[in-house]
């Protein structure tokens, strides 16, 4: 698991990066992740994860940080359809994590982030990339915190079966500009301890 550890609050007020340090210690000692990591940037991200315990695969990533519409980011490092691309700097780092990433339904991404599977973008987004890692890919389209609703997830073939309009407050598909904040009667709505994608999510 990796999360944005620039998210800090002014002076001594705490930022999401503590609450997200916190939640990382929580589920460490739950057993539900073997190792986390805060990083300043998704160079530092995607490096860490190609290359801890290296001789082994991985079976899931979660990443805890900011998202909007097709892409989540790391301060302001954003990662979007665009990574996928064999020009792009992040290209390489992605793909050595996508060597180590078990797959098929066996290997996992998780972007635990607003809106990143959210409209247009983020459908896009979410079939391309699983299509890249040859892996279920997971994301919501809301605005999340402790409430966290429009968990979806694709597998590599997959098309989205989610309203290209869930979650969305103002804008349209091809056009977001707001989201609604998560809600318990909202679609696929979790909590932020439920530590795995529920079966048909």
């Amino acid at each position: 698991m990796v999360y944005d550890r620039t998210c800090r609050g002014r002076t001594a007020r705490p930022g999401l990066s503590h609450a997200w340090w916190a939640g990382a210690k929580l589920y460490r000692s739950l057993g539900r992740l073997h190792a986390y990591r805060g990083v300043d940037s998704w160079d530092e991200a995607l490096e860490w994860l190609a290359e801890y315990r290296a001789d082994q695969p991985l079976a899931e990533v979660q990443y805890w940080g900011h998202g909007k519409w097709g892409s989540a980011r790391v301060r302001q490092q954003v990662l979007d359809r665009r990574a996928l691309d064999p020009g792009h700097p992040l290209h390489a780092r992605l793909a050595a994590v996508r060597q180590r990433l078990l797959p098929g339904d066996r290997g996992l991404w998780w972007f635990r982030t607003c809106e990143t599977f959210g409209a247009r973008p983020g459908q896009r987004f979410a079939v391309e990339l699983a299509d890249f890692l040859g892996a279920r890919v997971a994301g919501h389209t809301f605005i999340i915190g402790h409430i966290q609703s429009g968990l979806h997830s694709l597998l590599p073939g997959q098309r989205p079966d989610w309203s290209e309009t869930e979650g969305l407050r103002e804008g349209s598909p091809d056009d977001p500009q707001r989201a609604f904040w998560s809600r318990w009667k909202a679609p696929n709505t979790i909590t932020c301890l439920r530590g795995r994608v529920p079966d048909g999510y």
